[in-house]
């Protein structure tokens, strides 16, 4: 069959409609997240998120290089108030701890005690994730309200976007991921996407759109992490992507993505509009490579 052309107008109306159609679905999930907002068990869960310490940029790089599926940190003693236990043998998340330490001063003349912090080079401490933790028997397990996709891939986007990423230089591949994680992208200049194997393949389609826009938005050329955005943002650009270019492809990934920008988002649907520009553009030039795949495959055809 012959290649279908389009004239220069044709190209440029469908672009129009298409931004106009993805700044709506942008709007549409921020709304979404301002009415899961109501529920009681979602204020519980972003107080327990709310609970983990916010890590440095070089921390983040640590952590990321060392367990790439990481996606919740917290020190040994921090699990077990949150009612999880390190198990015996997992090795430690090495990261720089505080540059001060607080120390206490006694007032000669007055006796009046004060602390105040003084700068010393940073300690090594270790962290652990919660993949490598269990819980604690009887104690209460906060979950994230979120449902995965189930059934099939019918447009094939985790062929067409894992193709698509081995053209930019990255491999893509399903492989066992320990803990929660459904995927990730290395951040180390190494330049891999990994999918968790267990996935469905509606699932599996998501995740790797999600990481394939961390690929894009927040590595370099080198495919290091950037400095900016920090992580809640990143998570929440990534995601934001994945659902409107799944939307797209008529695949609805509502009840996983509209729970976990809650989640990252703190329950603040500003948050995910202030990104709108950025999960834009990225949308946008995965969604021009998913149409050249369809003009060529028509062509083939």
């Amino acid at each position: 069959m012959a290649r279908k052309t389009y004239t220069p107008q044709q190209k440029e109306a469908a672009r129009a409609a298409r931004a106009e159609k993805v700044e709506q679905m942008h709007d549409e999930l921020s709304a979404a997240v301002d009415a899961l907002m109501q529920s009681g068990q979602w204020l519980r869960w972003l107080d327990f998120l709310g609970s983990f310490h916010r890590y440095s940029f070089n921390n983040t790089m640590l952590i990321q290089v060392q367990c790439p599926h990481a996606t919740q940190v917290a020190g040994f003693k921090a699990w077990q108030a949150k009612g999880r236990q390190v198990r015996k043998g997992e090795k430690g998340i090495r990261i720089f701890g505080k540059p001060f330490r607080l120390v206490s001063e006694t007032d000669e003349a007055t006796g009046e005690t004060t602390r105040k912090a003084i700068k010393c080079p940073p300690p090594v401490v270790s962290v652990f994730d919660i993949s490598q933790t269990d819980p604690i028997e009887g104690v209460e397990q906060l979950t994230a309200p979120v449902a995965q996709l189930q059934g099939d891939d019918h447009a094939a986007l985790y062929e067409r976007i894992s193709e698509w990423m081995t053209g930019q230089g990255w491999t893509v591949t399903r492989e066992q991921i320990p803990g929660e994680s459904n995927g990730y992208c290395t951040v180390d200049g190494t330049r891999r996407i990994v999918v968790d194997a267990d996935l469905s393949d509606a699932h599996a389609a998501k995740t790797a759109i999600h990481e394939a826009a961390h690929a894009i938005l927040h590595t370099d050329e080198e495919g290091k992490l950037t400095n900016e955005p920090d992580q809640a943002t990143r998570e929440l650009e990534a995601e934001s992507v994945a659902y409107v270019v799944a939307a797209l492809h008529d695949l609805d990934t509502s009840d996983y993505s509209v729970g976990y920008l809650a989640s990252w988002s703190g329950g603040q649907a500003d948050t995910i509009k202030a990104t709108a520009v950025r999960v834009q553009e990225a949308v946008h030039l995965i969604a021009d490579a998913l149409t050249d795949e369809d003009q060529d495959e028509e062509a083939a055809g």
